[in-house]
């Protein structure tokens, strides 16, 4: 569990760069590499919190914003449901395909919140063919991409849990590592506690593995529910992210083949607060995916759902502003 907080991450040094770019791609290289970092071990906090205390019944809305093109106007696509809080997975830090913004920054901005952010992965390059299209320039400032949480109240205590640290898209050792994504860090989740009508929740912004089956992310759910135990024991949470469910798990890519539902059942969380439907669809980086899938999930403990839905990512005009759509819920302490 990591709870240093900064107001600003330091970026890596060129010689830094170098020693991750020519380290052994293995296990030990990686958490080595990982532990020198000093952005992969802090949560960045900023942004301005709009309300002193959460209502009794309030929205969080779930989103993996798909590197996060266009803030402001993603920002404004959630006016509908007004979120309270806001989860975000795959939002960039100082990257070239997203014009060197803060994208988590940006939309806090936008929406009148405060933000957490916490760095997933160091990129080390500008991303795929469909990325690089949006580029401009031919380097990344920073290369953070990670989670976030967005909130109309101010922050008691933040933390960030890695939840691998093994190198998945790293190590040679893994089969795993994509030479158009060369990258340091792994899975991980943002927890904040914020202040509530009755008291404090928790709430958790997570991000699982696309790159693997379902007892990868079964370890990653069961390490990620021991945090929350540990950060916020005895209180209400409200946990969202994209948990790639049905990710390679062919023929069928079935989402309910995967055993972390019954791991978060046994530990006190009731899915109910997550809407029926898939959560993807082609975008102007995915412009062509071979399917549609249930990735995205609202799980809460001790709380009771009152509304949810699933959120359409096509803008008023059409246009795809991520691959995946915005899960959200009204929700309020049990």
């Amino acid at each position: 569990m990591i709870t240093q907080n900064l107001r600003s991450l330091p970026a890596v040094s060129m010689a830094e760069r170098d020693r991750i770019l020519t380290a052994p791609r293995t296990a030990d290289s990686h958490r080595a590499l990982l532990a020198e970092v000093d952005a992969m071990n802090a949560v960045q906090c900023g942004g301005v919190a709009s309300a002193d205390c959460l209502p009794a019944a309030f929205t969080v809305a779930a989103w993996n914003v798909e590197r996060c093109l266009f803030p402001e106007e993603t920002a404004a696509h959630l006016a509908p449901i007004a979120p309270d809080v806001v989860l975000l997975s795959e939002v960039d830090h100082g990257m070239a395909r997203t014009g060197q913004r803060h994208t988590s920054a940006d939309m806090a901005r936008a929406l009148g919140m405060t933000y957490a952010f916490g760095v997933e992965f160091h990129e080390l390059d500008l991303g795929g063919p469909t990325e690089r299209a949006f580029c401009t320039d031919d380097f990344n400032a920073l290369g953070w991409h990670g989670n976030a949480v967005l909130s109309s109240v101010p922050f008691e205590r933040v933390a960030l849990f890695r939840l691998d640290d093994h190198g998945h898209w790293f190590s040679a050792e893994t089969g795993a590592a994509d030479p158009d994504q060369p990258r340091l860090g792994g899975r991980m989740a943002i927890a904040a506690v914020l202040p509530g009508a009755q008291g404090p929740v928790c709430v958790v912004s997570t991000h699982l593995e696309s790159n693997a089956d379902a007892h990868h992310r079964q370890i990653q759910f069961q390490r990620l529910l021991d945090h929350v135990d540990a950060f916020a024991p005895d209180m209400p949470v409200l946990i969202g992210g994209d948990l790639n469910t049905g990710n390679h798990l062919p023929p069928d890519f079935d989402w309910r083949r995967e055993t972390l539902f019954a791991l978060g059942e046994s530990r006190g969380y009731d899915w109910g607060f997550t809407a029926e439907g898939m959560t993807t669809r082609p975008s102007l980086i995915t412009p062509h995916p071979d399917r549609v899938m249930k990735l995205d999930w609202l799980a809460g403990r001790d709380m009771t759902c009152l509304d949810k839905g699933v959120l359409s990512s096509l803008s008023s005009g059409g246009k795809p502003l991520a691959d995946h759509d915005c899960v959200w819920c009204r929700a309020q302490v049990a």
